[in-house]
């Protein structure tokens, strides 16, 4: 989403260029040639932004950078998840993300269109190790494997799917591509006034998840050769 890669922006100084119709971002840090976009939220705007851009652009990595939610309420918001493995949902292929960085790897992180809250489905899925949810890295990562190009990511937990705090509603406050959906933040808080401190939380916690995200993403490629 833009939340997510504006600290990547920032942090790094990049400048926002075009390429073909995908808009990217792209600067030298440290010497080394960096280009970072949006892709959307979903498998399919994942999937089709990555190939764009590869299309566009020969990469040596792919880093994915963003948050993810927890599926229990003790993982503290702001804990970086490097996951083992990435399961897509929808067709149980599972994907490892070549290591990167000092972190060692650990558990599984599950790709999934739709939002998963209810406690029977979460159980499940923490049996099977998974600890965290997200909505495009799986298909990224596929695309990365049919072109033999190396990926990993570097995600940061937001929120929890278990306490309640986003449901369908929440959910639909952007829209698919990553921004704000104005007409539908207004609407849920014109029903919900009450909310509205959650919801200020909540958008703290996504910016320290951000900004955590990035800057660990920008650290392990910056000590990279």
């Amino acid at each position: 989403m833009p939340i997510e890669l504006e600290p990547l922006v920032r942090k790094l100084s990049l400048e926002e260029t075009q390429l073909g119709a995908l808009t990217a971002h792209v600067g030298t840090p440290g010497g080394r040639d960096v280009v970072a976009i949006v892709t959307g939220m979903g498998t399919q705007l994942a999937r089709q932004h990555t190939e764009q851009l590869l299309d566009a652009v020969a990469v040596a990595r792919v880093v994915v950078v963003g948050i993810t939610g927890a599926l229990e309420n003790e993982t503290p918001i702001g804990t970086l998840i490097r996951p083992e493995v990435v399961v897509n949902s929808a067709t149980g292929t599972e994907h490892r993300p070549q290591p990167f960085g000092e972190q060692m790897p650990r558990g599984t992180m599950w790709t999934t269109d739709v939002l998963i809250t209810e406690p029977e489905a979460l159980g499940a899925l923490r049996q099977r190790g998974v600890v965290s949810l997200d909505m495009e890295t799986a298909a990224i990562a596929a695309v990365c494997e049919t072109r033999s190009i190396p990926w990993c990511v570097f995600r940061v937990i937001s929120d929890r799917a278990s306490d309640g705090s986003v449901d369908e509603e929440v959910f639909h406050l952007s829209n698919q591509d990553g921004t704000p959906n104005h007409e539908a933040i207004a609407s849920y808080f014109a029903e919900h006034p009450e909310r509205l401190p959650l919801m200020a939380r909540m958008a703290d916690d996504v910016k320290r998840a951000t900004d955590a995200a990035a800057e660990a993403a920008i650290t392990a490629v910056m000590q990279s050769r």
